[in-house]
């Protein structure tokens, strides 16, 4: 009788915003060693690349409004992977502990016997305020930082109004495009000023990144392409950098491809 494969063990890795260079290098070196990679749609074909060329590569969809394989489906896949003995990354664009669902695939795969690690990586907001040269706190402007998605359940915005409605906060809501209009109309009606400065990034940290500047009154007319959209709302976001920025002085390099829009 063949003696009992071990079972291997799942990383859950965040790949960062896009950019391969803005990923820590755990989780390059998980990439590196992977031998089963599920990633998520947003993984750049630039991040696919560093895996290992015998490496089974998995695409899990995982995009806003989007067709995708089911949560359930991928918790089931990273087992039957694992239960086989393979070193299996679990790869998720920006930190997988925001928005990322890691808690739901830990507990999955702890309570079927299964090693898990976790590798952060950075977080859209972060990406947008260092690529835009604006901070996401600020002395006198913004004390603290409230990370929202702005996922419909149900019909109805799933938001903590009263935490986004606080004006020394700056509130970086994720996966709202769709919903830039609603998302204006509820802030305001929180509390809000409609004055409030708004940046809304698409594809922070790609050489193709978009800012638009605009107030919260004016949200819901601000244009919003195809990419992933994060809409940071404060005080700390009229400092975004106007389209003389010269991005290259900015925390990490960046193409002047990227546009800025007022």
């Amino acid at each position: 009788m063949p003696p009992e494969t071990k079972p291997g063990r799942v990383l859950l890795v965040g790949a960062g915003p896009g950019a391969a260079d803005l990923m820590t290098v755990r989780a390059l070196r998980a990439v590196q060693g992977a031998q089963a990679l599920l990633y998520d749609a947003l993984i750049s074909e630039e991040v696919l690349a560093l895996a290992p060329a015998a490496c089974l590569k998995i695409q899990t969809g995982k995009r806003a409004g989007r067709a995708s394989m089911r949560q359930e489906t991928i918790n089931r896949l990273m087992l039957r992977l694992a239960r086989r003995g393979l070193t299996v990354v679990r790869l998720k664009g920006g930190d997988p502990s925001v928005f990322g669902r890691v808690g739901e695939e830990q507990a999955f795969l702890h309570a079927h016997g299964i090693e898990t690690e976790v590798v952060p990586g950075v977080t859209a907001a972060s990406a947008a305020a260092a690529q835009f040269g604006f901070p996401l706190t600020h002395r006198g402007e913004a004390r603290r930082v409230v990370l929202s998605t702005a996922r419909l359940e149900a019909g109805a915005l799933q938001t903590d109004w009263s935490a986004a409605a606080d004006p020394q906060a700056t509130l970086a809501i994720y996966m709202g495009g769709a919903e830039a209009a609603e998302l204006s109309r509820r802030l305001i009606a929180a509390g809000r000023p409609a004055r409030t400065p708004v940046a809304v990034v698409e594809r922070a940290s790609c050489p193709d990144a978009r800012l638009t500047r605009t107030t919260l009154a004016g949200l819901g007319a601000a244009p919003v392409g195809e990419g992933p959209v994060l809409i940071v709302v404060g005080e700390a976001a009229g400092r975004a950098q106007a389209a003389g920025f010269d991005t290259t002085a900015a925390a990490f390099q960046v193409s002047r491809t990227a546009r800025i829009e007022a």
